[in-house]
């Protein structure tokens, strides 16, 4: 059987201008980055903003294993099917982070015959968006401790800097540092830290802004320390805003790329959905929406994070109004859910998927909170039994629910026909979305309503340093902006280990801070981090290039 790496290093490609075509997109309307890859240009967007929008369709997921269980694959399949049936339709995905390529999920682009490619370009350097972004946070923190070194004029006090440095690697030893050591030429010594690229405010201002005007004021807004007198101080305070923006202003252009099956995909942001909003950028969905009949984007880990911040803060935002949602669920993680360990979770286990099939349920439940269509998507993988596969279509029977089982992994579009012909009945039916709550609710407010209608929690609790946090929002007055709230991805809860769909549990909030450039409240729940580490046995061992430059390992 070839891995995923074989089968992209297989396929042939067509030129990224071809793939545009099929889009009605003109030479003259794309940057180039090679043959395959292409950053869409501000004229195109200006082109078609007339254009009627198409039918957005989101995918999101049960709670996974720690592997992930084919999310992407799913929405890059469903892509290629469409094609299958005669639709017109374009993919829209968030750009892989270097983190979890190395770490332990691997590569991000789909996998096995439902991919984006070119493959390893995507889950490496890509077009640099990442490390645009990397350097454009970086910059601000550098021109903050350098105001700080060069006389502090605006009274900048070293014990409150909120904003932190970051780096797109899973690398824990950077999460707690000291910086200013060496003597005074080398700046004031004060305590610091990093976090990942993807959870930076930077990232979900990129993904949120719609424009490069729109994208200098966010930056300008970043609240990044308080004064000696508890004053707020802003990005735009440092000067910061202009040229953190010039870094930026090719990475705010959505990239045009193609799935194994040369179908459209438009790749552009990557926040994490377990410490971020985990969606694609605001003007990759809107330029997707002007040029297909359907849009299918995706949103990270299980419904109760990534759709729950889609629905709630990228919709909000950006006016979107989806037409239905896919959820994706496999045999390996509802086992998983029912108690099984991952190592375990290929072996036929009914007993365990019996107990762990009510995850589905909830996060079914969940969706049509939204009044919006909901199909599942039943991802098969080649150790699900028949039996196993019988059950979880009779559990959708019974939860009255539309399904249908996808073998894109194995078949490509072709394993993806039934779903796709659901999805485009699906889109035709009613919809009535709206926000699972208003923004004139209080911050705890909002955090218990998302709490209790979505992870199903009885109570929520909150740390001293969280009940000061909170007031420190509300005196800026940012309580009206919406919830991001962080937790693990492996449960409905703030404890990875309460599977399934648990009961009468509560949830803890240690701490809040207020992304103002973005427009979110992040809330900080469990023992989530925004800085991963590498596992025992990282991917970053299998990956390698012999000596034709060619790349093995990668997933």
């Amino acid at each position: 059987m070839l891995s995923d790496i074989e089968i992209a290093q297989q396929a042939k490609l067509l030129p990224i201008k071809d793939v545009a075509a099929k889009l009605g997109i003109s030479e003259d309307e794309l940057e180039f980055y090679g043959k395959y890859k292409a950053k869409l240009s501000d004229e195109l967007a200006d082109r078609v903003k007339n254009n009627a929008d198409g039918k957005l369709i989101l995918v999101t997921a049960i709670n996974p294993t720690p592997a992930g269980e084919g999310k992407t694959t799913t929405t890059a399949g469903l892509g290629q099917a469409m094609a299958k049936i005669g639709r017109n339709a374009v993919i829209a995905l968030r750009e892989p982070s270097l983190g979890p390529v190395f770490g332990i999920k691997g590569g991000a682009a789909g996998g096995g015959y439902a991919q984006v490619l070119p493959m390893e370009d995507i889950n490496l350097h890509f077009t640099g968006d990442m490390h645009a972004i990397t350097a454009a946070n970086n910059l601000c923190c550098a021109m903050l401790d350098n105001h700080i070194q060069q006389g502090n004029s605006l009274n900048i006090d070293p014990r409150r800097i909120l904003i932190k440095r970051c780096l797109d690697m899973n690398d824990r030893a950077l999460r707690n540092i000291v910086v200013g050591l060496g003597g005074k030429v080398n700046g004031i010594p004060r305590e610091d830290h990093f976090i990942i690229t993807v959870a930076s405010e930077v990232m979900a201002i990129l993904c949120l802004a719609n424009d490069i005007e729109d994208l200098k004021q966010r930056l300008g807004k970043i609240l990044v320390a308080y004064t000696y007198s508890g004053e707020p101080v802003y990005a735009k305070d440092l000067k910061a805003d202009g040229a953190m923006t010039a870094l930026l202003k090719d990475a705010i252009k959505p990239n045009l790329v193609q799935t194994l099956e040369g179908t459209p995909a438009i790749m552009h942001g990557g926040p994490f959905a377990n410490i971020a909003h985990g969606c694609n950028s605001v003007r990759a969905t809107k330029l997707a929406l002007k040029l297909a009949d359907y849009c299918i984007t995706e949103a990270g880990f299980g419904s109760d994070l990534g759709a729950e911040k889609f629905l709630d803060i990228k919709c909000r935002y950006a006016g979107l109004s989806p037409s239905a949602i896919v959820i994706v669920a496999t045999c390996r993680a509802l086992k998983y859910n029912g108690g099984v360990p991952k190592t375990g979770v290929s072996n036929e286990n009914l007993d365990a998927l019996k107990k762990g099939i009510v995850n589905l349920g909830v996060h079914i439940e969940n969706m049509r909170k939204y009044n919006v269509p909901v199909i599942v998507a039943i991802n098969r993988f080649g150790t699900d039994s028949e039996a196993e596969l019988e059950f979880i279509e009779s559990y959708c029977r019974e939860c009255g629910a539309e399904f249908a089982l996808s073998d894109v992994f194995g078949k490509g579009g072709e394993g993806g026909i039934e779903l796709a012909k659901k999805v485009v009945e699906a889109c035709e039916k009613p919809s009535d979305f709206a926000p699972i709550y208003p923004l004139e609710l209080t911050i705890k407010e909002k955090i218990e309503k998302v709490a209790a209608k979505i992870y199903g929690a009885s109570k929520v609790n909150y740390t001293t340093a969280a009940e000061k946090a909170i007031k420190e929002v509300e005196a800026l007055g940012a309580d009206k902006l919406p919830v991001c709230i962080a937790k693990t991805q492996y449960s409905l809860s703030d404890n990875p280990a309460l599977l399934g769909a648990p009961k009468n549990f509560e949830i803890t909030v240690r701490n809040v801070t207020l992304s103002n450039g973005a427009g979110f409240i992040v809330v900080y729940t469990g023992d989530i981090m925004t800085m991963p580490g590498l596992p025992k046995v990282p991917a970053a061992h299998s990956i390698d290039v012999d000596n034709n430059g060619k790349i093995v390992g990668l997933f």
